[in-house]
Order: structure tokens, then C-alpha cells, then sequence
């Protein structure tokens, strides 16, 4: 299975290559990714020689170019298409349609991948993709068991990509229009979730507060690791239920899965990061590629110990076990 790993910086690239990723994914320093943050992402001049060293090191690169584009403001995405494709990479990971079709039409050549941020979760939604603008594989969203997954792979012909460990983001069902409502950016259009310059913590008597936008989201005892202030991972009251009602503020890691989610017939493993350092990057790039080498000569599967790595230092096995409300 190959494995796909988070770059946000040249340096982390680096890491990830060396560390053992079969492939990196990366984005442009602007809004047409997903993690558009200041001091992440590359020029034009880095992705080309990042792709260079990587390629040297046998390993792929994937570009982010998965954004909606702004009415008005798509040439600065189709500019980002061929500067993606005169870097050499490997493939584009995408999710407007209409990015897709000028794609497909003016980069024929330029494999193209579906971007979570589609959301195609079901087998008639791949495979118009896959028909329409020959989509060569398609990253599920963080909604399905390892058994849909299965059943997903039985009725189309693309290779899927499936999220093992990292930022649990599910990016449906509107959550993304929360942090737009607080910040007045959105992730899905400007590349900004819970941007940093609206972060703020505060202690409030025995707790720590953590603000985002003007909106208390979490209160953490101040001797326990506070997650970081995303809007949908937040706290609130609904009905006489006051929790966490869309999200537990944790990680996703699904490493004892990775056996079961190669029977289901998943063609990568995708770990999430771009916003991490390369430390960070390089330990958990070891630790799964020593799972997927020791899957592929059939021993046991080591599971090094990347607690202390997770948001708020826990973890969960998401919406593969189904255990969210």
C-alpha cells in the first residue's frame, strides 16, 4: 500500500521522503490549498525542486489544488495547474468541478486525483468522476467504515485513498461554515480553518479558556493539554446536552486497521499533517512505513507509540468505528 504523506514546507518534504513516504502531497502558498497558512507551502521554484529530490529519492509528489475557486479569481487556480505540471509532479489533488473539467480539457496529461473535499462517498458518485474527467483515484472522506469501504471498491475501477492518522477534519455536513461564521474565512475557499490570528486563550479561574473568533469553544483544566480551537471540535449546548455534539477533539489513528482497510481493497494510506513540523512528520512517517513494510511481508504490525503526537494527546479510530453522535 503506498503511503502519502504530508509536506507543508520543503524541509518537511525532505523529512518525509527520507523518513520512508512513498509519496508527499503538498500545496502553493496561496488560497488554492486547503491549509493556506503563513510560513507553510511553496513557491513555484521550491515545488519544482522539490519534486526533483524527491523523484531522486523514488518518490512521488502530489500537489493540493483543493480549493473552490472564487468567482472572478479562477485564473489564479488555472495558472496553479500548469505550474503544477511544470514542476513535474506526480498528480492534482482536486475538488471543484470546473477545476476538474479545465483540467481534464487543458492538461490531459496531468494525473488528477479527487480531493476529500469533494466528499464522493458512494460508488455512482466515483464513478462520474472517474467517467467524466478520468479521475484516477479518489480520497474518501472520513465518513465510512472499513465495510462500506469494501463494498465502495467492489462497484468502481479507481484506486481509493483512505485517512489513517492525524487531524480528524471531516469537511461535510457544513462544519467548515462555522469557522467562516466566526472568522470570516473559509477553509473551503481561502484555505484558512480557526486562522491563528483569531486564536486566543485566556484563563478564566481554575480552567484555560481557548477563544476563537470571540467564541469560547473549549475550557481545559490548566494542567491538561488543551486542543487546538476548531470550531466543529468545539463545545455546545444542544438541548440539555452541553459537549462535544459534532466532534471529539482528538486524532485520528486507525494503524490497527491498516490490514483490514488493504482486504477492503484501498490503494493508499493517507496521514494528514501539512500544518506539523518535520519532526513530527518524520517520526510518524517511520512508524507507518514500518507497518505497511511489515503488512506487505506478512508479520505483525509494530505500533510505535504517537499518543503524545495526537490533538489534546488522544486518539480515536473516527468514523471507522462509527462511535461519533
Amino acid at each position: 500500500m503506498e503511503l502519502v504523506c504530508p509536506a507543508g514546507t520543503p524541509a518537511a518534504l525532505r523529512a518525509a521522503v527520507e523518513a520512508g513516504a512513498h509519496a508527499v502531497y503538498c500545496g502553493f502558498s496561496d488560497e488554492t490549498n486547503a491549509r493556506n497558512f503563513p510560513g507553510l507551502n511553496f513557491s513555484t521554484e521550491e515545488l519544482t525542486a522539490a519534486v526533483a529530490g524527491a523523484h531522486k529519492r523514488g518518490a512521488k509528489v502530489l500537489v493540493a489544488l483543493n480549493t473552490f475557486p472564487r468567482a472572478g479569481g479562477e485564473k489564479l487556480w488555472h495558472q496553479r495547474l500548469a505550474d503544477a505540471e511544470s514542476a513535474g509532479v506526480d498528480a492534482v489533488i482536486l475538488a471543484d468541478i470546473g477545476l476538474l473539467d479545465y483540467a481534464a480539457t487543458h492538461h490531459p496529461k496531468l494525473r488528477r486525483h479527487l480531493s476529500v473535499q469533494a466528499a464522493a462517498s458512494n460508488p455512482d458518485a466515483i464513478n462520474f468522476y472517474a467517467e467524466t474527467f478520468d479521475v484516477k483515484r479518489v480520497v474518501l472522506p472520513r465518513v465510512l467504515t472499513v465495510q462500506e469501504i469494501a463494498a465502495i471498491n467492489k462497484e468502481i475501477d479507481v484506486e481509493t485513498e483512505a485517512f489513517v492518522f492525524g487531524g480528524l477534519c471531516v469537511m461535510a455536513e457544513g462544519r467548515c461554515a462555522l469557522s467562516s461564521y466566526a472568522t470570516g474565512l473559509s477553509p473551503n475557499m481561502n484555505g484558512v480553518c480557526s486562522p491563528a490570528s483569531h486564536v486566543v486563550y485566556a484563563e478564566e479561574g481554575p480552567d484555560l479558556a481557548a477563544k476563537l473568533g470571540g467564541f469560547t469553544i473549549h475550557r481545559t483544566p490548566k494542567e491538561q493539554p488543551a486542543p487546538y480551537p476548531t470550531l466543529c471540535k468545539g463545545c455546545f449546548t444542544s438541548g440539555e446536552q452541553t459537549g462535544h455534539v459534532f466532534e471529539d477533539p482528538v486524532s485520528l489513528d486507525a494503524r490497527h486497521l491498516i490490514p483490514a482497510l488493504a482486504q477492503a481493497g484501498v490503494t493508499a494510506l493517507k496521514i494528514e499533517g501539512r500544518q506539523r513540523s518535520r519532526a513530527y512528520v518524520a517520526e510518524v512517517v517511520r512508524a507507518f512505513r514500518a507497518a505497511t513494510d511489515a503488512l506487505a511481508e506478512g508479520r505483525d504490525l509494530p505500533l510505535a507509540e504517537l499518543a503524545r503526537l495526537t490533538e489534546g494527546q488522544q486518539a480515536t479510530a473516527g468514523a471507522y468505528a462509527k462511535t461519533w453522535r
